[in-house]
């Protein structure tokens, strides 16, 4: 017979998952993915699994059926996350990234750097409803334009992934928000609508941030710049026509057609470019062999193409789909953690104790985010903390009188936002293996994420536009 996990066990897990993490980020840096947060995800894994067969009645099977649940619900997820890698390496190899650096490093002035970066990427993810479509493409050129000028890669990554998650987080094509309106019952565009009361101040506090340290940055050494650009001038064939690339790109997702299937086809039309424009560069990642094997490397292996120019060097340095296979492992790893913990009744049971200070306005909401947050260091996945977090505090809302909005509002500031910043985070190991930036060097400057949750509890406290329901 199952017997109730109490709380203070069901803090163990968690206890010790910090442990191994600290102990691993310790010991490996930066390295981390490489291994050590991976096996320090699948030992907590195994003490919530000793937890709950040897004290708490679960069975083997339980545990087996949750894992095959998760993991098989990232499915889709992992391909795209393949199909990113090989996207990056087409679009590099091609010319694309390079040919948008070369006009941006000459088009955006270093002052207004960082706002740009967030303002482009809130519209294009806008348009197209995703996080990691946005940072793929745009964001890695802009990521190109900003070392460019000078800026810490911290700085850049924090104003791209801003960006891009204020469109996830408000965009009616985001599955994030459909995910969230359905699952606490809300209709999509009131749901969004009534996320503006937070949304837009953070996002203008964001802004106003991105702008004090764009205009505190003192890079003046232009050369470095003219260096920069006559390096891609001399590597490259940069013409206005690879811009077709990214064009071709923005019109599929104005068409809706699915994300799969439009990575793909850039990813294709990519490879077409790079043999038309580049074939040089091509020959030259084969070892000579043929344009047929550079294309295939490009898409699925390292390349490393020689510049004079060591920052562009390192620039254009790809990966492809194999530099996607530590991520992809993690991911797997991540949804063993996040199953054991449902399959323990850990998950069950820490909830228990958010519920217990749901008194008044201000409790109901910051219980809300502080579960929204715990679920995204627990489950590891974005997707499953939207369920569990709109699911479990549905029936409370309702009990309490509050409109389904403000659950489905908060749930979006507290777990769709904050997810990149999480390491083990799907979003998060994501996001800095497409930067090449480390969750941890950007999340100091993700400032539309880190205030969003912030901001669900102070418009809760002083009650803008929150509403009681009289029974």
């Amino acid at each position: 017979m199952k017997k109730d996990l109490p709380p203070i066990i069901a803090l163990i897990p968690i206890a010790f998952l910090i442990f191994m993490l600290s102990i691993t980020i310790s010991s490996f840096g930066t390295d981390t993915l490489a291994g050590g947060s991976q096996l320090a995800l699948l030992a907590t894994s195994a003490v919530c699994v000793v937890i709950g067969i040897g004290f708490f009645g679960r069975k083997w099977k339980d545990f087996e059926d949750a894992i095959s649940n998760n993991v098989g619900k990232t499915s889709i997820a992992i391909i795209i996350l393949l199909i990113i890698g090989a996207l990056s390496g087409t679009w590099m190899i091609s010319g694309v990234v390079p040919t948008l650096i070369y006009y941006g490093v000459q088009i955006i002035h270093p002052n207004i750097f960082l706002t740009t970066t967030c303002i482009i990427c809130a519209l294009v993810s806008v348009m197209t409803g995703s996080s990691w479509t946005t940072i793929a493409t745009i964001g890695i050129a802009l990521m190109g334009i900003g070392q460019a000028q000078g800026f810490h890669e911290g700085w850049i990554a924090g104003a791209i992934i801003s960006g891009a998650y204020f469109g996830d987080k408000i965009s009616p094509l985001s599955d994030t928000t459909v995910l969230t309106a359905s699952t606490t019952g809300t209709p999509l565009f009131r749901h969004i609508k009534y996320m503006f009361i937070t949304t837009l101040p953070t996002v203008i506090i964001t802004l106003i941030l991105f702008t004090i340290l764009g205009m505190s940055h003192s890079y003046t050494n232009s050369g470095d710049i003219a260096e920069m650009t006559q390096a891609i001038r001399e590597r490259f064939h940069i013409t206005p026509w690879l811009l077709l690339v990214p064009l071709i790109t923005a019109v599929m997702i104005a068409l809706k057609i699915p994300s799969l299937i439009t990575l793909f086809a850039s990813t294709v039309i990519g490879s077409i470019f790079a043999l038309i424009f580049q074939p040089d560069i091509i020959m030259e990642i084969s070892d000579g062999k043929g344009l047929f094997e550079g294309t295939l490397i490009s898409i699925y292996g390292s390349t490393s193409i020689h510049s004079d120019n060591t920052m562009l060097s390192e620039l254009i340095a790809t990966r492809g789909m194999s530099g996607m296979l530590d991520t992809v492992w993690l991911i797997i790893c991540a949804m063993c953690f996040g199953a054991s913990m449902q399959a323990s009744g850990v998950i069950e049971s820490i909830i228990s104790i958010f519920i217990r200070f749901m008194n008044k306005r201000v409790s109901v909401v910051s219980s809300t985010v502080a579960s929204g947050l715990f679920f995204n260091l627990t489950t590891a996945d974005q997707y499953l903390s939207i369920i569990l977090t709109g699911s479990m505090f549905k029936k409370i809302y309702s009990e309490k009188g509050y409109e389904s909005c403000l659950l489905s509002r908060t749930t979006e500031d507290a777990v769709t936002v904050t997810s990149p910043l999480i390491p083990w985070n799907t979003c998060g190991m994501t996001q800095a293996t497409i930067l090449s930036v480390s969750t941890l060097t950007y999340l100091p400057y993700c400032f539309f994420n880190l205030i969003s949750p912030i901001m669900s509890i102070i418009i809760a406290a002083i009650g803008y536009k929150i509403k009681r329901i009289t029974k």
